[in-house]
């Protein structure tokens, strides 16, 4: 299974992103080191969409806090940059797709990161993947 993460990103062209106690839906709470991620700049904190395509050098599950019934698993990784990102892909490309139950790799990512617009780490299906490759 591949992964993409929304966050913010200060350096769009660093060789390895660091990203602590990144909120998990979809899957995302499955990532571990050696799975591939599409890094996504979040357009919440200024960023432009899709930039990067890593490999996870760590995975680091954070632990629950006590006495909270309802809460989103988190996980912290680090990823090393493997291509930059040669075609923009963010809200602005995938607002269209909105037809939840077309089966396109469009909208699958238009539903997990921008239906609801928190930033996230999520698991995405292997067609996604695929699409998303042709970004670089």
């Amino acid at each position: 299974m591949a992964f993409a993460i929304k966050a913010e990103v200060r350096d769009l062209r660093a060789r390895t992103f660091v990203f602590a106690a990144q909120k998990t839906m979809y899957g995302g709470k499955h990532i571990a080191k050696g799975d591939t991620v599409f890094v996504f700049a979040s357009e919440n904190e200024g960023g432009q969409g899709l930039i990067a395509l890593g490999v996870v050098t760590s995975a680091k599950a954070i632990a629950k806090k006590r006495g909270v019934a309802r809460q989103t698993p988190r996980v912290s990784i680090a990823v090393k940059r493997t291509a930059l990102a040669k075609r923009p892909l963010g809200r602005s490309e995938l607002k269209q797709f909105t037809d939840w139950n077309d089966g396109q790799p469009e909208t699958e990512l238009n539903f997990k990161f921008y239906r609801q617009a928190t930033n996230k780490i999520v698991g995405i299906s292997s067609e996604a993947a695929m699409f998303l490759d042709g970004c670089f």
